[in-house]
């Protein structure tokens, strides 16, 4: 699962900014486009590939020993290389970092109990519906309908009409860490404001990585110290946040927030060929159309979030 940056890495999120530079035909070149996109693109790959190792690491500590070890590698490389300042922050500061680590932590911790029972390709398909139901909502278009209707159209699909050919509690915990994740744009919006840099998100990350771990070692009780397990822990944190956040952070200075957004809707692709690869879970016909649905919807409402802000632009 992707956990975005401080700069929000969703369909919803990196919609909102439709001031984002856009290149001019024959500008900076198309040509230097393709180096932001392939950070991108390479960013993508790494967390759903984080993600699959993440599952084959689940035998060993469970579900929240693997999102445990994940926080808190995680927390202590931001926190390393970040250095935020602790002192000089409001009490509202302090709260909305808290709520954004809780947010952060719970999004994780339901993810995972989605992939422990559901493939990677469904459960991050059905994740991205939160992101993509903010973004709808947002918007109040009449048009946001259409890519509403495709995403549930994509969610009946992927269900066999009553999801009785995936497990109902993973479903239920995909679409949890969906609604955790629509909360994180919020909440990543406005710590970012609060916060320089990315120092929001590493003290937001050390309290995920603080909450998280009571739940870790109740699960995995000295599974946590055993240094395969860490190993593998750690590089699932370095695929699935820091390097993603690393690559994304660098494409966003000279990506287009529109694009960048419609690179992160192909997210369940990715996710479902890192979980045919690695974990070879195959989809049947029906699922991968359901996956495209779900894709287009997202890609839709992304075009539809900049066209209107494109046009508020020229009439103002």
């Amino acid at each position: 699962m992707n956990t975005p940056s401080a700069a929000p890495s969703s369909p919803a999120s990196t919609a909102a900014p439709a001031t984002a530079p856009v290149p001019t035909p024959g500008g900076p070149g198309r040509r230097g486009s393709l180096g932001p996109v392939g950070l991108v693109l390479a960013g993508g790959v790494s967390v759903q590939f984080g993600g699959a190792l993440a599952v084959t690491l689940i035998p060993r500590a469970g579900a929240l020993g693997v999102v445990t070890l994940r926080l808190l590698a995680a927390a202590i490389v931001l926190m390393v290389v970040c250095r935020p300042r602790l002192r000089g922050h409001s009490r509202t500061d302090w709260g909305t970092v808290v709520v954004f680590g809780i947010t952060m932590a719970a999004m994780n911790g339901l993810f995972y109990q989605s992939v422990a029972r559901i493939p990677l390709g469904p459960a991050v398909t059905l994740e991205v519906l939160g992101p993509l139901a903010l973004s709808v909502l947002a918007s109040r278009r009449a048009i946001n309908m259409l890519w509403a209707g495709l995403a549930l159209a994509g969610v009946f699909l992927l269900g066999g009409g009553g999801f009785s050919s995936l497990d109902p509690t993973g479903v239920a915990f995909a679409l949890g860490a969906g609604a955790m994740w629509a909360t994180y744009i919020v909440f990543s919006a406005r710590t970012g404001r609060r916060f320089p840099q990315a120092d929001g998100l590493a003290l937001a990350m050390a309290v995920a990585a603080l909450v998280f771990l009571p739940l870790g070692i109740a699960e995995a009780g000295v599974k946590l110290l055993d240094p395969t397990t860490v190993a593998l822990g750690s590089a699932v944190a370095v695929l699935s946040s820091v390097l993603p956040y690393t690559l994304e952070l660098l494409a966003l200075r000279r990506l287009p927030a529109s694009t960048f957004a419609i690179l992160m809707s192909l997210e369940p692709a990715v996710a479902a060929t890192a979980g045919f690869l690695v974990l070879h879970q195959a989809l049947s016909a029906t699922e991968a159309a359901a996956i495209a649905l779900v894709i287009a919807a997202s890609m839709g409402a992304v075009r539809t979030q900049v066209g209107r802000g494109k046009a508020k632009g020229l009439d103002g």
